[in-house]
């Protein structure tokens, strides 16, 4: 006998997944932008 498609609980999952997978490059994104420095103006001082 076959398994009936359970299409609300993998719909849920796919839509988890997604998220998590945002979460983790709105991370990425922030922990680069820390990395990068924030004043540029600093470093090109006119003379």
């Amino acid at each position: 006998m076959v398994k009936a498609p359970n299409y609300n609980h993998e719909r849920r999952e796919r839509d988890r997944l997604k998220e998590a997978k945002k979460k983790d490059k709105l991370a990425a994104k922030a922990a680069k932008k820390e990395q990068k420095p924030s004043d540029t103006n600093e470093a090109e001082e006119p003379k």
